[in-house]
């Protein structure tokens, strides 16, 4: 099988190949995967995001706050250990957490930290839209939101990581 896909193709997967190929569109969450599978066929692309999409509108507050509890840290410890997910280590890379100073690491890590704490996940925000400035800026602004805001704002910027893993896939046929 190659590495990208048609959406025909995509509609013939049966379900173990689907879930193989789709199963880390959210970070590890591949029943999320396996969930919209049954949707098919999809129209496009957009169609199967819009199927993932509403799958996690309709999960419970506890269900949201668990798929972003399956991200990373950005530029974390198991970015400092290799052990990113493919998919997560390309975005990091991307919005360049990987040559970051000292000082800015520092900065992250202490604020990673107070996010987690206050918020009980994870700070998600989609990497390759942003660059590291704006992701460290991003992340002392939205300290200061509601749990309820940044639960919001977590699923969204899960939705655009997404589609970018959608598009890796399926490039968009039109």
């Amino acid at each position: 099988m190659s590495d990208v896909l048609t959406i025909s193709q995509v509609n013939e997967l049966n379900y173990e190949d689907f879930i193989g190929r789709f199963g880390n569109v959210i970070e590890h969450c591949s029943i999320c995967a396996a969930a919209v599978w049954r949707f098919r066929p999809f129209h496009d692309i957009r169609h199967l995001h819009q199927a993932i999409c509403s799958f996690l509108d309709l999960l419970p507050n506890t269900g949201k706050e668990g798929v972003l509890r399956l991200h990373p840290d950005l530029a974390g410890r198991l970015a400092e250990l290799g052990s990113l997910t493919q998919e997560s280590s390309a975005e990091q890379k991307a919005a360049g957490l990987d040559t970051m100073t000292p000082e800015e690491k520092q900065l992250l890590k202490d604020t990673n930290s107070k996010y987690r704490d206050k918020f009980g996940f994870p700070f998600v925000i989609c990497a390759r839209q942003n660059k590291k400035e704006a992701i460290l800026k991003g992340i002392v602004e939205r300290l200061e939101h509601s749990a309820a805001e940044e639960l919001n704002i977590g699923i969204e910027e899960v939705k655009k990581i997404c589609m970018l893993r959608l598009l890796s896939i399926v490039p968009d046929e039109q």
